[in-house]
C-alpha cells in the first residue's frame, strides 16, 4: 500500500520581525526538510519561509496558492503530491495559524477524507491570544469572523451580538478588515450598552505597537484609539 504524505500546519507570525519570539525550533525544524508548501498568499508565504529558514533557496521550492476563492478542484489537486508522491506538505496561512479563521480548514478538511494524516503546530493564534488577554470569559465564547459591510445589517448585527451575549454568557469576538476599523469602533460605541465590555486588541505581539485593552463602552466613548489600517480583534462580553 502507498504511503501518504503528512500535512503539517505551519503557523506564521502576527506582526513583522518577531519570529525569534513567537516561532517554535520544531515548526522551523520542519519547514527546514519541507519543499511543498500549499499557502494564502504566495508573496507572504515565500517571505516567511526565507526568514525562518533563511539558507533553503525559495526558487528550489513549491508553493501552491489556496485562497478564500479556491474551488474544491483546486483544494483537491493542492493534495495530489501527497496522495501520489508521498510527500509531506506544510499549510501556510498569510498570519498566525493555518485553519482559523483561514481557507486551509478546507485543504485540512479534504486531508481527513482521504487519510492523511495532519499535525499542526503551536502558535500565535489572533483570536486566541486577544481572548486571553481581554479578561472575558475563556469558556463559552465564539468567533463570528467579519461583521457586515453594510452600516445598517452591521448595526443589526452587533445588536444581535450583544443579545446572543446576554442570553449565552458568551464573548463574542469578531474582526473587521483593517481600513474600516475605526468606523466600527465608532459602531460600537454608538450601538452597545454603556455597560458592555468592549476589548480591543490590535497588533498583537508586536514590541512596539501593540495595544490590548478592555473598558465598558461608556468608557471608551470619546477615548477611541486609532487604529485605522492595523490588524486587530475585537471583544465584547458583559
Amino acid at each position: 500500500m502507498k504511503k501518504t504524505g503528512t500535512l503539517y500546519l505551519i503557523p506564521t507570525v502576527l506582526a513583522d520581525d518577531t519570529a525569534d519570539q513567537v516561532i517554535s525550533p520544531q515548526v522551523k525544524d520542519t519547514v527546514d526538510r519541507l519543499n511543498y508548501f500549499i499557502v494564502e498568499n504566495l508573496r507572504t508565504a515565500r517571505r516567511f519561509v526565507k526568514s525562518i529558514c533563511p539558507e533553503l533557496v525559495i526558487e528550489q521550492l513549491n508553493f501552491v496558492q489556496v485562497d478564500k476563492d479556491a474551488t474544491p478542484a483546486q483544494v483537491q489537486a493542492s493534495l495530489k503530491p501527497l496522495l501520489e508522491q508521498g510527500i509531506d506538505a506544510g499549510i501556510i496561512s498569510e498570519a498566525g495559524c493555518p485553519g482559523i479563521a483561514d481557507p486551509g480548514a478546507e485543504v485540512a478538511r479534504y486531508a481527513h477524507q482521504k487519510d492523511i494524516r495532519v499535525v499542526p503546530f503551536a502558535g500565535p493564534s489572533a483570536i486566541l491570544l486577544s481572548l486571553m488577554a481581554s479578561g472575558f470569559n475563556g469558556q463559552r465564547f465564539a468567533f463570528h469572523g467579519y461583521l457586515p459591510i453594510e452600516k445598517g445589517p452591521r448595526l443589526q448585527a452587533l445588536r444581535n451580538l450583544e443579545k446572543e451575549m446576554l442570553q449565552r454568557d458568551q464573548t463574542q469576538i469578531f474582526m473587521e478588515t483593517p481600513y474600516r476599523n475605526n468606523k466600527l469602533l465608532e459602531d460600537l460605541v454608538q450601538t452597545l450598552s454603556g455597560g458592555t465590555r468592549l476589548c480591543i486588541a490590535a497588533n498583537i505581539t508586536s514590541p512596539e505597537h501593540e495595544l490590548i485593552q478592555t473598558k465598558t463602552i461608556a468608557e471608551w466613548k470619546g477615548k477611541l484609539p486609532d487604529i485605522h489600517k492595523q490588524p486587530a480583534v475585537f471583544l465584547i462580553y458583559k
